[in-house]
C-alpha cells in the first residue's frame, strides 16, 4: 500500500494543480495521499474532488511555518478544522509574511540580478502562498541558476545576504492550536541538517509535551543516522511515524512515493483527527 503524507500542489509552491495532483498520485499507485500546502487550505476543494473520482482518500493538510531560537520548523496538520479562528488567523499571518519577505528579497536580489517583484509574481498560480521557492523560480527562468536546488544551495540559502527570515508562531503554540482545531501535528523533516540548522531534542520534547502526535523519519533530506534516531524517539514516547515524498512536482527532484507511511500509521491520523473528515475511500486497510 502506497501512503504518501506530504505533497505540494500550485496553492503553495508546487507545480501541479491540486486536481492534477492527486491524478499524478494515482497514476502512480498512491491510495492514500495528503495535500500539505504551506500555510494554506486553499486546494483542498480541488483536490478533494479529484480524489473522489480517482478513488484515492484524502487526507487535507497544510504545513504551518514555525520558527524558534532562529532555526525554521514546519508542521504537518492533518484533518484540522479549517474555520477555526486561531489556526486559520496563524496561516493567514504566516501567509502575508511569506508575501512581504519574497517582496524584500526579490529587490535585494534585482540590485545584482535581472530578476523583479513582478517576475517573481510571475511564477506562483493565482491565489498561492508566494515564497522563496517563487523566486528560486524567478532566478531560474532569468538564467541565473539552473533549477530551485542550486538556488537553495546559494543565494537563497540561510545565511545569504539576500535571505530575509520572517516571524512565525514557536513550534510548541503551533502545535497547540493545531491540536485546538481538531487536527493531529506530525514534524516535517525535523533533522534534515542540509537544509540548515535543526531543533535540539529540548525543543521537541516540549513539543510532545503540547501535544505533537508524530515525525516524519523517511524523507530524503534525513541521513540514516537521523532516521535510526527519530524512529528511537517516536519509540520513546509513543509517536507515530511517518515517511513522505515532500514532492512539489518539477519545482523539486522529489518522486510521489518515494517514502511511504505505514497502513498502522495512517490509522492513528485518521482516529485522531476531529477537524474535518477525509475525502474518498481507502480500499483496503489491515
Amino acid at each position: 500500500m502506497l501512503i504518501d503524507l506530504h505533497t505540494h500542489s500550485t496553492a503553495s509552491d508546487g507545480t501541479d494543480d491540486p486536481a492534477g495532483l492527486v491524478s499524478a498520485a494515482a497514476e502512480a499507485g498512491v491510495q492514500a495521499l495528503a495535500i500539505t500546502d504551506h500555510d494554506t487550505t486553499a486546494g483542498w476543494a480541488r483536490a478533494g474532488r479529484q480524489a473522489e473520482r480517482c478513488g484515492v482518500l484524502l487526507v487535507p493538510g497544510a504545513e504551518v511555518s514555525c520558527r524558534v531560537r532562529g532555526i525554521t520548523v514546519h508542521l504537518l496538520s492533518y484533518l484540522h478544522d479549517p474555520q477555526e479562528p486561531v489556526l486559520a488567523q496563524t496561516l493567514a499571518s504566516s501567509r502575508d509574511i511569506r508575501f512581504s519577505r519574497a517582496k524584500t528579497m526579490a529587490e535585494l536580489l534585482g540590485r545584482d540580478f535581472p530578476i523583479t517583484w513582478d517576475d517573481v509574481l510571475a511564477q506562483a498560480a493565482h491565489g498561492a502562498t508566494v515564497g522563496r521557492p517563487h523566486v528560486a523560480d524567478a532566478l531560474v527562468a532569468a538564467g541565473v541558476v539552473a533549477d530551485r536546488d542550486e538556488a537553495f544551495a546559494g543565494l537563497l540559502a540561510d545565511g545569504s545576504p539576500y535571505v530575509v527570515h520572517h516571524g512565525a508562531p514557536h513550534p510548541v503554540e503551533a502545535v497547540q492550536r493545531v491540536r485546538a482545531a481538531g487536527g493531529v501535528p506530525v514534524i516535517a523533516h525535523a533533522l534534515a541538517s542540509a537544509r540548515g540548522k535543526v531543533v535540539g531534542e529540548d525543543v521537541l520534547e516540549e513539543m510532545v509535551a503540547a501535544g505533537l502526535a508524530g515525525v516524519e523519519v523517511d524523507h530524503r533530506d534525513h541521513t540514516e543516522e537521523a532516521k535510526t534516531w527519530l524512529r528511537g524517539f517516536a519509540k520513546a514516547h509513543d509517536l507515530l511515524t511517518t515517511g513522505s515524498s515532500d514532492y512539489h512536482g518539477t519545482g523539486k527532484q522529489n518522486r510521489l512515493a518515494e517514502n511511504t507511511t505505514s497502513p498502522e500509521s495512517l490509522q492513528r491520523v485518521l482516529a485522531e483527527g476531529r477537524g474535518v473528515d477525509p475525502v474518498g475511500t481507502l480500499k483496503a486497510l489491515p
